[in-house]
């Protein structure tokens, strides 16, 4: 299953179609044609391909008619095969929309940026694909709400490349402040991103700041601020209820194995982590921790 991070980057490109260009043409220095349109075409290219392809995104340029199609991927992990399938997806597209292709790939991870740059031999004499990388490096930090505002998704880009930086708060500051201007689930979905990408302490440092008034508070951040506050509270009730269960057992000198343990600790139903307590007590065998709560 797609992990959070790699829906997370594919949608920053089909929430805003020309972001690919964008980044293609001034970050990476890719010549790109003039074009008057950007849409996000089906990614399934099966049909032109023998054997079942799925990019992650394609991205159409068009200037009348289609001018360059990128295929996007988002690369999180080591793939031997996309050496074989990238390829693949550029004939595909190529055939499909009559016009040039080329690959974009975007990642958290330097390593995993370096290997996705090198260049794959198709075949003699020299037919060679040379992806396009986006690695974290690269991506341009964005520390100015205005600026932020204007591309609120390269803003999110920023935040996941450089959150862990020293000028991650100021990062992330701006790219709240950009959210904040958007629709609601898009909204939410960047800010999810962000916060994720700080450091322990850029988090404490970002929550204090907007507690405390910042300039670039919005509503929509102090009550993301306010959610996160309150569920870490209701977090630290049931993890208190379920180290009580635990003590209670331990303290009568049962042994409580690993299983048992994760059980307990996983558990986010208050009215059973209080039946376990009162059960803790009792118990000849921690097996019998676990009967029916009382109707």
């Amino acid at each position: 299953m797609p992990s959070l991070t790699h829906e997370a980057l594919l949608l920053l490109f089909k929430n805003r179609p020309t972001l690919a260009a964008e980044i293609l043409r001034d970050t990476l220095g890719a010549p790109v044609p003039t074009f008057s349109e950007a849409r996000i075409e089906p990614a399934d290219l099966t049909e032109v391909v023998p054997v079942e392809h799925h990019a992650d995104l394609v991205v159409l340029l068009l200037d009348g008619k289609p001018v360059l199609a990128i295929v996007v991927e988002a690369q999180l992990g080591r793939d031997p095969d996309k050496a074989y399938s990238w390829p693949s997806y550029l004939v595909a597209v190529r055939a499909r929309y009559r016009c040039p292709a080329c690959l974009l790939v975007v990642t958290t991870d330097p390593a995993i940026a370096r290997r996705s740059a090198e260049p794959i031999l198709v075949g003699p004499p020299r037919l060679v694909l040379q992806p396009y990388v986006l690695s974290p490096e690269a991506v341009p930090v964005i520390t100015e709400p205005e600026e932020a505002r204007l591309r609120p998704e390269l803003a999110v880009l920023s935040a996941m490349a450089h959150g862990q930086s020293d000028v991650g708060v100021s990062i992330a500051i701006a790219a709240i402040a950009a959210a904040a201007g958007l629709g609601g689930e898009q909204q939410r979905l960047y800010v999810d991103v962000v916060l994720p990408s700080l450091n322990e302490a850029a988090k404490r440092s970002l929550e204090a700041k907007m507690k405390g008034g910042y300039e670039y508070q919005s509503e929509f951040a102090r009550s993301y601020v306010a959610q996160g506050r309150d569920e870490g509270l209701q977090e630290g009730l049931f993890r208190g209820k379920a180290q009580a269960v635990l003590s209670v057992l331990e303290s009568r000198g049962l042994e409580v194995s690993e299983r048992i343990r994760e059980r307990v600790l996983a558990t986010r139903d208050l009215a059973e982590l209080e039946h376990w307590i009162r059960r803790a007590v009792v118990v000849g065998d921690v097996e019998e921790l676990f009967s029916t709560l009382p109707s």
